[in-house]
């Protein structure tokens, strides 16, 4: 694959994965339909102020979309090179990903403890809107509270909702539980 073919490739995978058509990306960018098409197909070359428009329709620099600040196509986040969150109330949390730039999913592991949440009902969302969530219950008990219901979910149970509704997961039980959380950056753009 050339350069010029890759290039198109990551451009329609990012455009995509956004949730956006070529008329989307071309009102978005000021770079014409036609055009994009055409870089997506790996038949132009976009200079560098047409991919500089590419990039900021796609909401990334140009060195993101160009994959110039990133050292390969594989990155292994070892275990103990693992970023902790804040820890609070008895919650704390690693983010397994690493920190890529124009990365659109991060992975994390939350452990409770016996009676901690996440948060708390009154705080506000904690993810960008348009923001999904997938969670799976590791070991243990949990409680997710999401947008005023709760929803009972044991080891095993896996579960995906709007994560820029109001939410906060409970540990109920008289163990440690742990899950691990899938947040995708908000793709459901208005």
């Amino acid at each position: 694959m050339t350069q010029t073919e890759a290039l198109g490739a990551r451009v329609r995978a990012l455009r995509e994965a956004m949730d956006l058509s070529l008329r989307d990306l071309a009102e978005r960018s000021g770079v014409s339909a036609p055009m994009l098409s055409q870089v997506e197909r790996g038949e132009t070359s976009p200079t560098l102020q047409v991919a500089a428009r590419i990039a900021a329709g796609l909401e990334l620099r140009l060195s993101q979309l160009l994959r110039l600040d990133e050292d390969g196509a594989v990155t292994i986040v070892r275990r103990g090179e693992r970023r902790a969150g804040p820890a609070a109330r008895g919650h704390s949390h690693e983010i397994l990903t690493p920190p890529l730039p124009g990365q659109r999913a991060e992975l994390s592991r939350h452990t409770l403890a016996p009676g901690a949440t996440t948060g708390g009902p009154g705080d506000p969302p904690m993810h960008e809107p348009g923001s999904r969530e997938t969670a799976l219950v590791e070991s243990g008990s949990l409680v997710l509270a999401c947008d005023g219901q709760r929803y009972e979910l044991a080891a095993g149970d896996c579960v995906t909702f709007d994560a820029d509704l109001p939410h906060h997961f409970e540990n109920p039980g008289s163990d440690d539980a742990v899950l691990l959380a899938v947040v995708s950056a908000g793709l459901r753009r208005s």
